[in-house]
């Protein structure tokens, strides 16, 4: 091989090295860094707080619990892993955890409509229409996040999704100057998690750059959290 080649390719592999290094030290310091902020881990479907959980949530005193989207079957029906993320918040709102639930998700087509799913089936689960808050432009992580504050002027919430998207999440809010505190929703383990893992790396690393250039999100009218959800439903 010609050494300016072989030079070449060794350069190449050490700035693959040097690549791979800075993404799983950033993976790893954004989960290390909120590790201590998941409050639970809703592990089964009879789940219930305990004296050390609750009193730990009531003293955030949250204004709301955030269920963040996670795909829809069809127009009625959640996914898995959407199921069990409403199952795990509609279960902290019935335990007193915080007053009010804001579903966040894509609500980008007629097709697709993961607000509508996460409505009816909160709603279906005997949760009060007022106190139900939908955001329709939830449709990335970052964005449901800063929207929270933005446009429901939330200042602390309890967030909720699996486990190994929280880390991004909580990360993500406390970047933003919320007070807040994570709930895992892993009832059972859901297909395709390994891909999942993955795609999390590339995207701790995405937000971890992101949080830090201020980037906005869609706008809207001012919906406080304190009011009446009903506003909020598009109905």
């Amino acid at each position: 091989m010609n050494k300016y080649i072989k030079r070449f390719v060794i350069a190449l592999l050490v700035l693959a090295a040097a690549v791979f290094g800075l993404v799983m030290a950033i993976n790893w310091h954004v989960c290390d860094s909120v590790t201590d902020d998941i409050a639970l881990t809703v592990d089964s479907y009879d789940r219930t707080l305990t004296a050390e959980e609750s009193e730990r949530l009531a003293a955030l005193d949250a204004d709301c619990i955030m269920v963040l989207g996670a795909g829809i079957i069809d127009s009625e029906t959640p996914s898995p892993m959407l199921k069990d993320r409403l199952d795990a918040a509609i279960m902290l709102y019935k335990a007193g955890a915080a007053p009010k639930i804001l579903l966040t998700g894509d609500n980008g087509t007629n097709e697709h409509n993961e607000i509508h799913v996460m409505l009816n089936y909160t709603r279906d689960a005997g949760v009060p229409d007022e106190d139900i808050f939908c955001d329709h432009a939830g449709f990335s992580t970052y964005e449901s996040c800063y929207r929270a504050g933005s446009i429901f002027l939330i200042k602390k919430m309890i967030v909720v999704t699996q486990k190994y998207h929280l880390f991004r999440a909580l990360y993500l809010a406390e970047k933003m100057g919320y007070d807040v505190l994570g709930a895992a929703s892993d009832q059972e383990l859901y297909a395709g998690q390994f891909a999942r893992e993955l795609r999390e790396v590339a995207a701790r690393n995405k937000d971890f750059f992101l949080v830090r250039t201020g980037a906005g999100a869609m706008g809207g009218e001012e919906i406080p959290i304190t009011g009446d959800g009903t506003v909020s439903h598009g109905e």
